[in-house]
């Protein structure tokens, strides 16, 4: 152990971590692997996540660990003690199984070799812990307890990096990023979930390194950026990418939103404002979520809402700055990096419809909605409603109390009048008073465009007066028919 551990504030850490760590060691399915792998005459240590999260206070939620055993050698020794294995990645050395009911993984020592040209290493299995350790992302997560004997192993000073709060990497950081350019978007998200700020040395590696991360493939980055938008305050990741260039290459329509404020400040930093609907979306969420996981789609959508504005900012005449149209410019733009970091057509289409609605809300302030306005604006949200509720809300930052207030007033009198109207009418399921069945039975035509404009026409007539009787809805469609 490092001499500095003799200084009290650094035992005073380690103590209660250690005893956090022995108490995890005697449960079944921690003392059971020991067992085996000693038994068997190898090394087993937990590692990463588990022991930093003991030094944190944090709950153990993965029982990951390292051994210097070979993949097959693992599966043979785990299969007799296990429910359930199953191989995550055995090119890669590691195996996965249910052991008393907990979920593991374990992984053989690492000592990859890199070309210096690509991101794929040549993968190489080590005997070393001490050289699994140094290859990982951050001191932090380099640190290990070995099993059985119960010894800490912190050959990087990943204790007094967690006394600082801080990120540093357990090799020099350019050439930790130049091996795994995600371990840069990997500090953005520790930065985010920990709290903890990076030091001077990564946050300079990963400005000189940005570039690199073109090397990783889109739906890894797309992982790490979920990741991060997962925490409970996204806030200081995203900062870090963007300070750093690294979102200029990943997610460009962010930093695009740092537009420049004119001395008269004609409009808000739209970055900042954005960083702010984020944090408040998160707040409403576990408001009105609370134990839920994290709504990763409100998310998108509060930080890229107002993606569209650099594209359609207009100095107007008498100084006012305009934006118009940027909720449909913001909803293309972010279709179009979504799909280019691949993420699901679900998610796709919810985040693309909430940005092309965020503006529609700030309308009833203007005047007293119809029942017709109200169904109308149901309809177009269609099941992203409550969503939507909740990113019109968020979208709300103006210091001005008393319109802040107006404005929550006025949605909260929308919500109700939804409430009302739904309970009244069914909203979420609007549809016709007659079905196409109807229509072409009444007015004697086939399937064809002609049935659809009929659909449509009556679809209009419920939105603006609400149910018809069906002899009404009838007659209301002969009337067009014969008007055509």
């Amino acid at each position: 152990m490092p001499d500095v551990w003799d200084d009290r504030p650094v035992m005073q850490s380690v103590e209660p971590a250690l005893a956090r760590l022995a108490a995890l060691a005697e449960s079944e399915p921690v003392a059971t692997l020991a067992r085996v792998f000693a038994d068997a005459g190898h090394e087993l240590a937990l590692v990463g996540g588990p022991v930093r999260d003991a030094f944190l206070g944090r709950p153990v939620t993965d029982l990951d660990f390292t051994t210097d055993a070979t993949p097959d050698r693992i599966l043979a020794l785990v299969e007799p003690v296990a429910s359930a294995t199953w191989d995550v990645g055995r090119q890669f050395g590691t195996i996965a199984a249910r052991v008393h009911g907990e979920q593991v993984e374990i992984t053989t020592y690492r000592s990859d070799v890199y070309d210096g040209e690509t991101r794929k290493p040549e993968v190489a299995f080590g005997s070393s812990l001490a050289d699994d350790l140094v290859r990982r992302d951050f001191t932090v997560n380099a640190m290990a307890f070995r099993l059985p004997s119960r010894e800490l192993v912190d050959d990087g000073g990943g204790v007094e990096d967690l006394l600082a709060e801080r990120l540093a990497t357990p090799q020099a950081a350019t050439t930790s990023f130049r091996d795994d350019p995600l371990r840069m978007m990997r500090g953005a998200r520790f930065s985010a979930q920990l709290g903890f700020t990076v030091s001077d040395e990564v946050r300079e590696a990963m400005t000189a390194l940005a570039g690199s991360i073109e090397n990783i493939s889109a739906e890894r980055v797309r992982e790490e950026l979920v990741k991060t938008l997962s925490t409970d305050d996204p806030v200081p990741g995203i900062r870090l990418l963007v300070d750093t260039g690294i979102a200029e290459l990943v997610l460009p329509e962010l930093p695009a939103m740092r537009l420049e404020i004119d001395e008269h400040h004609h409009h808000k930093d739209v970055y900042e404002h954005s960083l702010t609907v984020l944090t408040q979306a998160i707040q409403y969420e576990h408001e009105r979520h609370p134990g839920d996981s994290p709504d990763v789609v409100l998310r998108i959508a509060a930080l890229l809402h107002d993606i569209g504005k650099p594209a359609t900012r207009k100095l107007e005449p008498g100084g006012v700055v305009s934006f118009h149209h940027h909720d449909l410019v913001g909803a293309k733009l972010a279709k179009k990096r979504l799909r280019a970091l691949r993420f699901d057509n679900d998610t796709i289409a919810a985040v693309t419809k909430l940005i092309e609605l965020h503006l529609r809300f700030f309308g009833y302030t203007d005047g007293a909605w119809t029942d017709s306005a109200v169904r109308r604006y149901v309809r177009d949200a269609g099941d992203q409603l409550e969503r939507l509720h909740e990113l019109t809300r968020s979208d709300v930052t103006t210091r001005n109390r008393r319109k802040a207030d107006r404005l929550a007033f006025a949605y909260d009198d929308l919500e109700d009048r939804v409430a009302a109207l739904s309970e009244q009418e069914q909203l979420d399921a609007i549809r016709p008073d007659l079905t196409g069945d109807d229509i072409m039975r009444i007015l004697d035509i086939r399937p064809g465009r002609e049935v659809g404009e009929a659909y449509r026409f009556l679809l209009e007539a419920r939105m603006d007066e609400g149910p018809l009787d069906p002899d009404d809805a009838e007659a209301r469609l002969r009337a067009w028919w014969a008007a055509r």
